[in-house]
């Protein structure tokens, strides 16, 4: 969505930034802007980046690295705009619109924008697109509502509950790799260590004297958080199919993209989990051309106006889009 107009801007010699809110997103923008742009350099600025005195005519860097500049770019992408540290925060809001030239241009994205822009967009006083469908044609996968347990009560019986478990096992048999959302960072290796408990024990047997079935050899599950200093390789192991099931929290809700996805957001009802944040950890699911239909579980032990309205403004861009025009096929069928 926005190569073309960073085509535009290299093509009259012009600079570009991008700025994301998470090193995650960062390493992952990299490689697909440098596939797309190819002769160009590419710089990533982070935290700790080796980049940092380097310079090129587009650069990809988390928005607190948007204090080093002024009046040096053609084009500021912000990404996420309404995510931690941007949303909020007047100072790199300033940042943002003192690196740009004064006859540059800035592009704000976001799935979820703030209120404020979005009265802003209704009353006609910021320019806006909005692109209610993905680049493939397919509708966005509507989460699935699923009655269980609470983590706790998950933790105190020691067990997954049997709706969760027959959700899980489908998954892994239609060959997805799994997100499994957590509200806080104190549940992740819990879950995690339950998870290995439960699914790499042998299958039970269709019955008759049939022996149980070994569990699958290449199902590796892991968990990470903020706190995690292995973060990183864990998500690029996750991104290369060597992590089948990742255990998180919201720190992934944003920007990670694997092909063949489903999502389960565990204690869906949680507070830490509002609309916004339902909504984009249910973008997880569904992004890729081969695998539209991806599949996405709201699990919790009630429903919330929360869910309600993820499920509300999913629903709605799907309807927007078909009214547009831009859904050219069915989801595939679902294994």
């Amino acid at each position: 969505m926005i190569f073309p107009f960073i085509g535009y801007t290299l093509a009259r010699g012009g600079k570009v930034l991008i700025a994301t809110p998470r090193r995650d997103v960062v390493l992952e923008l990299r490689p697909r802007v440098m596939r797309a742009f190819k002769g160009h350099a590419v710089v990533t600025l982070y935290g700790g980046s080796e980049e940092r005195w380097d310079s090129g005519p587009i650069v990809i860097a988390t928005t607190h690295q948007l204090l080093r500049y002024r009046e040096a770019f053609d084009l500021v992408i912000i990404d996420e705009l309404d995510a931690f540290p941007y949303h909020g925060d007047p100072m790199l809001e300033f940042a943002a619109h003192r690196a740009c030239k004064p006859c540059g241009s800035t592009l704000l994205l976001s799935a979820t924008p703030p209120a404020k822009l979005r009265r802003d967009t209704v009353r006609g006083k910021l320019p806006h697109v909005k692109v209610p469908a993905r680049y493939h044609g397919y509708a966005l996968p509507v989460p699935r509502q699923l009655a269980v347990p609470s983590l706790p009560q998950m933790r105190k019986a020691d067990a997954v509950p049997s709706a969760l478990l027959t959700a899980l096992r489908a998954s892994l048999a239609r060959g997805a790799q799994l997100f499994v959302f957590v509200p806080n960072i104190a549940t992740v290796e819990p879950l995690v260590h339950l998870l290995r408990r439960t699914l790499l024990a042998a299958q039970p047997s269709a019955g008759g004297g049939t022996p149980p079935a070994p569990a699958p050899a290449s199902l590796v599950i892991d968990g990470t958080s903020s706190k995690d200093a292995g973060r990183t390789d864990k998500v690029q192991q996750f991104r290369d199919g060597h992590i089948r099931i990742l255990v998180t929290t919201t720190i992934l809700e944003r920007g990670v993209t694997v092909p063949k996805t489903d999502v389960f957001i565990l204690d869906a009802n949680s507070r830490l989990f509002d609309e916004a944040s339902l909504v984009q950890m249910s973008g997880r699911a569904g992004r890729s051309k081969d695998d539209p239909a991806g599949r996405v579980y709201f699990a919790a032990s009630e429903r919330t106006k929360a869910q309600s309205g993820a499920i509300a403004q999913i629903k709605s861009m799907n309807r927007l889009a078909k009214r547009k025009g831009f859904l050219h096929g069915r989801p595939l069928e679902e294994n």
